[in-house]
Formats: structure tokens, C-alpha cells, sequence
């Protein structure tokens, strides 16, 4: 059954692998099927394959092979919550060492220019704490990091010893 609302991301030619990577990175994730294109199109030929569904987690989404036209960009990303350091680490060297790029703030790239925020619930509690104290002092240390550092978010909420 197809889903009333998927998601579509471009890829220029690496959709299969995209998804694949995918399946093998993020739980409740996987491959469903495989298109290849019925007739020549602009940037490939008949036979290729030019989409692939998958899941992310849950997330029902189609990879489309469309060649170089269109980039991805920071205005779309995955936001993953992670329940603690392990799985924040994991999933951010998953990304990383994948041919991927650190940026800030939780937030990464994949080879394919896919955007991934990885926030450990921890930072999602923090910002919204009801001490405007305690979320100030979480999201002035979140704006320092890199990959989110759970422990340093924890002691930003208590605060000075």
C-alpha cells in the first residue's frame, strides 16, 4: 500500500545506496522496492534505476535519481532523538564516516548532502525547561558542540557547582 504522504529526496544518481546505507544505519528502517526507469530520461536511461522506496525510521520515503539539477540544503533535514550518548555517537560516526561532515549544533551531512540532526532527548527537554535559567545555560552549551555532548548538557541544566 502506497503512503498518502511520502517523502521525496533528490539524489543525482545514488539513490539505492543512499537507502541502503539508510536500512543498515537507523532502526525501523529499510529498502521496499527498486524502479528502474521504463524509457530514457534526462539523466539516465532506460533500465537504471530512478527511484527507490524506503523507510527512515519508520518514515515512508521515495529516492529519486534525477541527476545533478537539484542540491540538497540545510532547509530539509532528518531530526533523529537519541536516548543517550551511545546512540548519539553511533549514529553521528555512522553519517560522518561515511564520506559524511560534521557541522554544529547536532547537525551532520551525509556523502549524498543530506541534512541529520542528531539531539539527544536530554537537549529536547533542556531548550524547553521551564527554569528559562537552566534552557538558556543548555542552549549556550548546544551552540559551543559539534556532535551534542549529553553529559555537558546535563551539567549546563544544573548548573555552577
Amino acid at each position: 500500500m502506497t503512503a498518502k504522504n511520502t517523502i521525496c529526496l533528490w539524489f543525482d544518481k545514488d539513490a539505492e545506496q543512499a537507502a541502503n546505507f539508510y536500512a543498515r544505519t537507523f532502526p525501523d528502517s529499510h529498502v521496499v522496492a527498486v524502479h528502474p526507469a521504463p524509457g530514457d530520461y534526462p539523466s539516465g536511461k532506460a533500465g537504471e534505476v530512478i527511484t527507490v522506496e524506503f523507510t527512515v525510521m519508520g518514515i515512508p520515503c521515495v529516492g529519486l535519481n534525477g541527476g545533478t539539477t537539484f542540491k540538497h540544503s540545510e532547509a530539509f533535514s532528518f531530526q533523529v532523538c537519541t536516548e543517550d550518548q551511545a546512540e548519539t555517537d553511533r549514529l553521528w560516526h555512522a553519517i560522518v564516516s561515511n564520506g559524511g561532515s560534521e557541522s554544529v549544533c547536532g547537525w551532520c551531512k551525509d556523502k549524498w548532502g543530506i541534512s541529520w540532526q542528531i539531539t539527544p532527548r536530554i537537549l529536547i527537554e533542556a531548550i524547553a525547561h521551564p527554569d528559562k535559567a537552566a534552557a538558556k545555560r543548555a542552549f549556550d552549551a548546544m551552540m559551543s558542540m559539534g556532535k551534542i555532548d549529553v553529559a555537558k548538557i546535563e551539567a549546563a541544566l544544573k548548573g555552577p557547582a
